[in-house]
Protein backbone atom coordinates (compact mmCIF):
# COMPACT_ATOMS: atom_id res chain seq x y z
CA UNK A 1 0.00 0.00 0.00
CA UNK A 2 2.74 2.29 -0.49
CA UNK A 3 0.84 4.65 -2.89
CA UNK A 4 -2.43 4.56 -4.38
CA UNK A 5 -1.82 5.65 -8.30
CA UNK A 6 1.32 7.54 -7.54
CA UNK A 7 -0.43 9.45 -4.78
CA UNK A 8 0.53 9.10 -0.93
CA UNK A 9 -2.54 7.58 0.93
CA UNK A 10 -4.61 10.24 2.43
CA UNK A 11 -5.27 9.02 6.21
CA UNK A 12 -6.83 10.31 9.24
CA UNK A 13 -5.78 10.01 12.58
CA UNK A 14 -8.25 9.99 15.37
CA UNK A 15 -6.62 10.35 18.15
CA UNK A 16 -7.04 12.00 21.71
CA UNK A 17 -3.72 10.90 22.93
CA UNK A 18 -0.37 12.49 21.36
CA UNK A 19 1.68 9.13 22.35
CA UNK A 20 -0.53 6.94 20.52
CA UNK A 21 -0.61 9.33 17.65
CA UNK A 22 3.23 9.45 17.46
CA UNK A 23 3.42 5.61 17.49
CA UNK A 24 0.91 5.00 14.74
CA UNK A 25 2.54 7.43 12.21
CA UNK A 26 6.23 5.85 13.38
CA UNK A 27 4.96 2.39 12.76
CA UNK A 28 2.97 3.98 9.23
CA UNK A 29 7.17 5.53 8.44
CA UNK A 30 8.86 2.13 9.62
CA UNK A 31 6.73 0.18 7.26
CA UNK A 32 7.01 2.94 4.56
CA UNK A 33 3.78 3.36 3.81
CA UNK A 34 3.86 6.77 1.64
CA UNK A 35 0.84 8.94 3.55
CA UNK A 36 -0.56 12.04 4.34
CA UNK A 37 -1.75 12.17 7.74
CA UNK A 38 -4.26 14.70 9.05
CA UNK A 39 -4.36 14.41 12.88
CA UNK A 40 -7.17 15.39 14.83
CA UNK A 41 -7.89 14.48 18.81
CA UNK A 42 -11.59 14.36 18.77
CA UNK A 43 -14.74 12.87 17.09
CA UNK A 44 -16.53 16.68 16.54
CA UNK A 45 -13.18 17.35 15.08
CA UNK A 46 -12.99 14.36 12.79
CA UNK A 47 -16.51 15.11 11.58
CA UNK A 48 -15.59 18.74 10.65
CA UNK A 49 -12.89 17.60 8.66
CA UNK A 50 -14.73 14.64 7.01
CA UNK A 51 -17.57 17.47 6.33
CA UNK A 52 -14.95 19.83 5.59
CA UNK A 53 -16.42 22.45 7.90
CA UNK A 54 -14.81 25.52 9.49
CA UNK A 55 -11.14 25.37 9.06
CA UNK A 56 -11.06 22.02 7.30
CA UNK A 57 -13.30 23.71 4.57
CA UNK A 58 -10.29 22.58 2.13
CA UNK A 59 -9.42 18.89 3.24
CA UNK A 60 -8.81 16.32 0.81
CA UNK A 61 -11.25 13.55 1.07
CA UNK A 62 -9.72 10.38 3.60
CA UNK A 63 -8.43 7.24 1.81
CA UNK A 64 -8.71 5.40 5.43
CA UNK A 65 -9.75 6.54 8.96
CA UNK A 66 -7.85 5.39 11.90
CA UNK A 67 -10.52 6.16 15.00
CA UNK A 68 -9.65 5.55 18.60
CA UNK A 69 -12.90 4.89 20.66
CA UNK A 70 -12.65 6.81 23.91
CA UNK A 71 -12.44 10.18 22.52
CA UNK A 72 -13.51 13.65 24.02
CA UNK A 73 -16.76 15.84 23.10
CA UNK A 74 -18.12 12.45 20.75
CA UNK A 75 -16.95 9.00 21.06
CA UNK A 76 -15.49 7.02 18.36
CA UNK A 77 -18.61 5.24 18.05
CA UNK A 78 -20.62 7.93 17.93
CA UNK A 79 -18.77 9.10 15.33
CA UNK A 80 -18.28 5.47 13.10
CA UNK A 81 -22.12 5.32 13.40
CA UNK A 82 -22.33 9.01 11.50
CA UNK A 83 -19.38 7.71 8.67
CA UNK A 84 -21.08 4.81 7.56
CA UNK A 85 -24.55 6.07 8.40
CA UNK A 86 -23.72 8.59 5.39
CA UNK A 87 -23.75 8.20 1.28
CA UNK A 88 -20.40 9.94 1.41
CA UNK A 89 -18.57 8.89 3.56
CA UNK A 90 -19.53 5.48 4.40
CA UNK A 91 -17.35 3.96 1.64
CA UNK A 92 -13.62 5.46 3.38
CA UNK A 93 -12.65 2.39 5.54
CA UNK A 94 -12.70 2.35 8.87
CA UNK A 95 -10.13 1.17 10.95
CA UNK A 96 -10.70 0.73 15.57
CA UNK A 97 -7.28 1.75 17.24
CA UNK A 98 -8.31 1.59 20.76
CA UNK A 99 -7.68 0.51 24.10
CA UNK A 100 -10.44 -1.02 24.83
CA UNK A 101 -10.25 -4.81 24.77
CA UNK A 102 -14.32 -4.86 25.59
CA UNK A 103 -15.62 -7.57 23.28
CA UNK A 104 -19.11 -5.37 23.79
CA UNK A 105 -16.94 -2.55 22.16
CA UNK A 106 -15.28 -4.91 19.50
CA UNK A 107 -18.85 -6.38 18.49
CA UNK A 108 -20.12 -2.97 18.58
CA UNK A 109 -17.58 -1.78 16.50
CA UNK A 110 -17.97 -4.87 13.72
CA UNK A 111 -22.04 -3.80 14.05
CA UNK A 112 -21.48 -0.30 12.84
CA UNK A 113 -19.29 -1.81 10.22
CA UNK A 114 -15.86 -1.28 11.21
CA UNK A 115 -13.11 -2.87 8.66
CA UNK A 116 -10.86 -3.78 11.68
CA UNK A 117 -10.61 -3.79 14.98
CA UNK A 118 -6.80 -2.93 16.59
CA UNK A 119 -6.03 -2.74 20.31
CA UNK A 120 -3.35 -0.39 21.57
CA UNK A 121 -0.46 -0.95 22.29
CA UNK A 122 0.18 -1.74 18.77
CA UNK A 123 1.73 -5.36 17.86
CA UNK A 124 3.05 -3.95 15.01
CA UNK A 125 3.32 -6.99 12.90
CA UNK A 126 -0.77 -6.64 12.98
CA UNK A 127 -0.94 -3.60 12.31
CA UNK A 128 1.22 -4.19 9.28
CA UNK A 129 -0.55 -6.74 8.32
CA UNK A 130 -3.75 -4.88 8.33
CA UNK A 131 -2.18 -2.09 6.19
CA UNK A 132 -1.35 -3.98 3.78
CA UNK A 133 -4.76 -5.94 3.57
CA UNK A 134 -6.77 -2.96 4.05
CA UNK A 135 -4.62 -1.31 1.76
CA UNK A 136 -5.02 -3.60 -1.16
CA UNK A 137 -8.67 -4.06 -0.97
CA UNK A 138 -9.85 -0.24 0.16
CA UNK A 139 -7.57 1.45 -1.84
CA UNK A 140 -6.21 -0.42 -4.43
CA UNK A 141 -8.97 -3.35 -5.54
CA UNK A 142 -11.84 -1.38 -4.64
CA UNK A 143 -10.93 2.01 -5.89
CA UNK A 144 -13.12 5.73 -4.20
CA UNK A 145 -14.45 7.87 -6.52
CA UNK A 146 -12.63 10.94 -5.69
CA UNK A 147 -9.09 8.92 -6.40
CA UNK A 148 -7.79 11.59 -8.90
CA UNK A 149 -10.71 13.76 -8.87
CA UNK A 150 -9.99 17.01 -10.54
CA UNK A 151 -10.33 18.51 -6.92
CA UNK A 152 -8.41 16.68 -5.09
CA UNK A 153 -5.26 18.50 -6.39
CA UNK A 154 -6.42 21.53 -5.56
CA UNK A 155 -7.50 20.21 -2.28
CA UNK A 156 -4.30 18.90 -1.55
CA UNK A 157 -2.35 21.81 -2.18
CA UNK A 158 -2.10 23.47 0.57
CA UNK A 159 0.85 25.06 2.06
CA UNK A 160 3.49 23.55 4.42
CA UNK A 161 2.90 26.24 7.40
CA UNK A 162 -1.26 25.83 7.74
CA UNK A 163 -0.60 21.65 7.62
CA UNK A 164 2.17 22.30 10.26
CA UNK A 165 -0.75 24.15 11.83
CA UNK A 166 -3.46 22.12 11.55
CA UNK A 167 -1.40 18.38 13.25
CA UNK A 168 -0.68 17.31 9.43
CA UNK A 169 2.32 15.22 8.85
CA UNK A 170 3.49 14.14 5.91
CA UNK A 171 5.80 10.81 5.52
CA UNK A 172 6.55 9.28 2.05
CA UNK A 173 8.51 6.54 2.08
Amino acid sequence: MEEIRGNPAVILLVEDEEAHAILVMRALEERRVANKIYWVKDGEEALDFLYRRGRYAEAPRPDLILLDLRLPRKDGHEVLMEIKQSEELRVIPVVVLTTSESEADMMRAYIQYANSYLVKPLDFEKFERMVEHVGFYWLVWNRHPWRNAPTNATRRATSTAREEEEGIVENRA
